[in-house]
């Protein structure tokens, strides 16, 4: 019988991945534990539904932190908000979550997390599914990023007709992602569906 190649083990190496699952596993979304899609190749969409300045923003980008640390590439566009703006969501929840449990080798983590997370960002009256798409497509067939997962931070349902939502759950299950999106409850009209989803979010329910 011929011997076996010898395995080798990078103690850094070994370190590094033992602290990623230590993130994954302490990461306050394990508290709620949502279904992200991760486990299934059926492209997958989520809302998270909450008024301005609840955290709705603090919210996707747990989402996708845990998304790069289980072996993701995401792709986070930002409506409304500058780069540097998203940028420091990230760098403020990564930190926090470092000081929380006193963890080690974070700098390899975070150079990895910053490797598979692309900030992509629109002014408010500019963004469409049809630019998202162009933009994509140019990342993808440059092989420039490969994304699975996406999330969509400030798109205005309120605004938004049945063709354009439509037009982004095509995008998102033709691209094989998995997205969150995040939206705003209607004040002035606090109507709610059958199956709990606020105006104006609700008109739409049936594409999540």
């Amino acid at each position: 019988m011929a011997p076996q190649a010898a395995t080798l083990i990078y103690l850094r190496d070994r370190s590094v991945e033992m602290l990623k699952k230590d993130l994954i596993l302490k990461n306050p979304l394990r508290a709620w534990e949502p279904d992200t899609g991760h486990n299934t190749a059926t492209p997958r969409l989520g809302l998270v539904v909450a008024p301005r300045g609840a955290g709705k923003t603090a919210v996707l980008v747990q989402f996708a932190l845990d998304s790069v640390l289980r072996g993701d590439r995401v792709i986070h566009v930002s409506i409304g908000q500058s780069l540097e703006k998203t940028k420091a969501w990230y760098e403020d929840l990564f930190q926090e979550l470092s000081r929380s449990y006193k963890l080690e080798h974070v700098g390899e983590v975070h150079s990895e997390i910053a490797a598979n997370r692309l900030i992509m960002t629109f002014n408010t009256g500019s963004f469409s599914p049809a630019k998202l798409e162009e933009r994509l497509k140019d990342l993808i067939e440059q092989d420039i990023f490969h994304p699975q997962c996406m999330v969509i931070d400030g798109f205005s349902f309120e605004n938004a007709g049945e063709a354009q939502v439509r037009s982004l759950r095509e995008l998102v299950h033709e691209r094989q992602l998995h997205a969150w999106f995040s939206g705003v409850p209607e004040v002035k009209e606090p109507r709610v569906s059958a199956l709990g989803v606020p105006a104006p979010c609700d008109r739409f329910e049936e594409l999540f």
